[in-house]
């Protein structure tokens, strides 16, 4: 793994070898958010040494680094899931890199389902904790200490300053947001009814099928995490409408004014 990583990092810092404050992890149809990079320095993932392809729709596979607000950010333009049959290991490899490249922050954003019943399609969801429910864990394996340590606290993942700042953002732009737990399925199969049932019953507010194994080695790395989910659904029961990915897509785009604001402003905050 060492070796890979520092072939990784010695590709990466070839092309670009400079300071970079904040990574950006964005999830399904919040691509456009990369689009607001200044001086983007586009890196494809297929050109990246040990570096794994998303085959999902809208994805685009490419690491962009440039300045957002006077910040120099670094941001996934898609990622890559355990459903498509990679191990966490393997999804999880990027965050690894960020922290070799010096990076302290982390912003996590996905499209997820609503299970609260208070929820509608649109909402935006600060995530303050959340429940792995995909019976993997991303620290499997042989533990390197120079990324973290062996039985990492996860107690505190996503810190109470950052979502105090994130609401704060919210509030000056008029942007409405939620608070919840989201709850992390393997997929790919969107959950059943009574899945949802018991994942509320569990205390989630939102289901999901990426973000919690980033989480978790970004917290084990101790890296400051931020994460928000588009609540691009309702969840199976809680509403008649058939789940697909094109209603992830269209609700999304519909959204993407507050999003693509409440994301520059935390950058600029943070």
């Amino acid at each position: 793994m060492k070796e890979k990583i520092n072939e990784t990092l010695s590709y990466i810092q070839e092309i670009y070898s400079g300071r970079v404050e904040i990574g950006m992890i964005l999830g399904s149809g919040l691509g456009f958010i990369g689009d607001k990079i200044e001086n983007p320095i586009i890196i494809n993932y297929s050109d990246i040494p040990h570096f794994k392809i998303s085959s999902v729709q809208s994805h685009r596979n490419r690491l962009i680094i440039g300045d957002l607000f006077g910040k120099k950010v670094l941001a996934m333009q898609g990622r890559i899931h355990y459903y498509e049959g990679f191990t966490q290991e393997e999804i999880t490899y990027p965050i690894k890199i960020f922290k070799k490249l010096g990076i302290e922050k982390i912003l996590l954003t996905n499209a997820a389902g609503g299970c609260n019943h208070s929820f509608s399609a649109g909402d935006i969801m600060i995530i303050n904790d959340h429940i792995n429910f995909s019976g993997k864990n991303p620290l499997i394996g042989p533990n390197d200490d120079d990324l973290g340590p062996r039985f990492p606290d996860m107690s505190n993942i996503y810190k109470k300053k950052y979502r105090e700042l994130v609401k704060k953002c919210a509030v000056e732009n008029n942007i409405e947001v939620k608070e919840g737990v989201y709850m992390y399925f393997s997929g790919p199969s969107y959950e059943t009814p009574a899945e949802i049932r018991m994942a509320s019953l569990m205390g989630a507010d939102a289901v999901g099928m990426s973000t919690v194994p980033e989480a978790i080695v970004a917290n084990y790395c101790d890296m400051d995490v931020i994460a928000i989910s588009c609540i691009s659904n309702l969840a199976a029961g809680i509403s008649d409408m058939v789940l697909n990915h094109k209603e992830v897509i269209e609700t999304t785009n519909r959204v993407k004014n507050n999003l693509s604001k409440l994301v520059e402003e935390i950058v600029l905050k943070i």
